[in-house]
């Protein structure tokens, strides 16, 4: 069967990082997505091969220019028959183009206005630059991840952009058509990404209150602190990582590195983790990463290999989950989550900007004569 949101008709308008992995979410979902790049950026002629661009992976695009009149009202007719628009510039870009909520409402209540930004629609420092690590930096987030002693470590954009942003916005949109099947009409979503990145640390700001959590960055139970929960080098120079927390657990990470039977700390004295820390450190040290995997996968130590992107594609666990999988000869990650009926699947590898305009076009309504029309009026690309 089809993805989950099969039928489900969404209009992108062209953005960077979180928006496209969004939109990726919902296209491999099922979801039919019309992306819309500026004219501008549309070449004279395609390259045979796709984009390299996996975030944009599954939909079509078409090249529109959002500064002519005919353009921003091929988008309201686009609008008509939508179910979403998402968009992703700083706040007020799409009022002063002529596509902010109000017009696009009035051409279709029932459309839900999916709209991301960084900082929010509104505040002190709304309308400012700026990028995942101020995000997770203003949100409290950034400041508890890292080594003891060592400045903090921005974790890749995967927490403000990605897991704060578009994984966030996924969930609005997809929380707002069902609010739709109710109501009969659409609302304004306003995923910021700071809000998303605050939501994520909600376990912590439980530790933090209930006394559970030090202030001091590297000192905690989750953040490389404690010698059960982190990441040892061995013999060859790669790593792995252990994640030893519950009793249970440890006792088999106790038993597995030779530790079993010895006169230790108890596993939740802070004061001697440094010290089982130099412990573990020296015991990994003495095989290679393929021998402790010999050793530990597979057991309940919580163990696992710390792998390179390529290695990840080969390990046997994500081969036999199809967990990557390849498109046009790029390897990439599969769609998740899954569903016992509806298939989800990549739709297509990833167009160039505007690429699809006559097809895209065509199957959102457009005629032939009315493409050809708004080509000659440099509406489209």
């Amino acid at each position: 069967m089809a993805g989950p949101l099969a039928g489900v008709k969404i209009i992108e308008i062209a953005g960077i990082g979180p928006g496209p992995f969004c939109a990726m979410l919902l296209a491999d979902l099922g979801a039919d997505i019309l992306r819309i790049d500026r004219a501008g950026s549309v070449r004279d002629e395609f390259p045979d091969e796709p984009s390299g661009d996996l975030l944009n992976r599954g939909r079509r695009s078409i090249g529109v220019d959002l500064k002519s009149p005919a353009g921003i009202e091929t988008v309201l007719r686009l609008v008509e028959s939508a179910d979403v628009l998402m968009e992703g510039f700083r706040p007020g870009v799409m009022e002063r183009l002529g596509l902010g909520p109000d017009v696009c409402e009035a051409r279709n209540p029932a459309l839900v206005y999916a709209r991301m930004t960084g900082w929010g629609q509104d505040g002190p420092i709304a309308h400012a630059a700026g990028h995942d690590i101020n995000y997770i930096a203003l949100s409290g987030a950034l400041a508890h991840i890292g080594r003891a002693g060592e400045k903090p470590l921005p974790p890749l954009n995967l927490v403000g952009d990605f897991g704060g942003g578009g994984m966030l916005q996924a969930l609005g949109i997809v929380s707002a058509l069902v609010e739709r099947a109710t109501s009969g009409r659409g609302q304004v979503i306003d995923t910021a990404m700071i809000d998303g990145a605050s939501t994520l640390m909600a376990m912590f700001h439980s530790f933090l209150n209930s006394g559970a959590w030090s202030l001091e960055r590297g000192t905690n139970l989750l953040d490389t602190g404690s010698h059960f929960y982190d990441t040892y080098e061995c013999s060859d120079g790669n790593y792995i990582s252990i994640g030893s927390i519950e009793p249970q657990f440890y006792a088999e990470l106790l038993r597995l590195t030779g530790l079993e039977g010895e006169d230790l700390p108890h596993q939740m004295d802070r004061e001697q983790w440094g010290a089982m820390k130099e412990r573990l450190t020296a015991i990994f040290l003495t095989r290679s990463r393929s021998e402790w995997c010999e050793i530990m996968e597979g057991t309940d130590v919580c163990f696992a290999p710390v792998l390179t992107i390529p290695e990840a594609y080969e390990h046997p666990h994500n081969k036999a989950r199809q967990t990557f999988v390849e498109v046009a000869g790029v390897p990439q990650p599969a769609p998740a989550p899954r569903f016992s009926r509806s298939r989800c699947e990549i739709q297509g590898p990833p167009p160039h900007p505007g690429q699809n305009t006559d097809e895209g076009l065509a199957a959102w309504g457009f005629s032939d004569e009315e493409i050809q029309k708004l080509r000659e009026a440099k509406a489209i690309a």
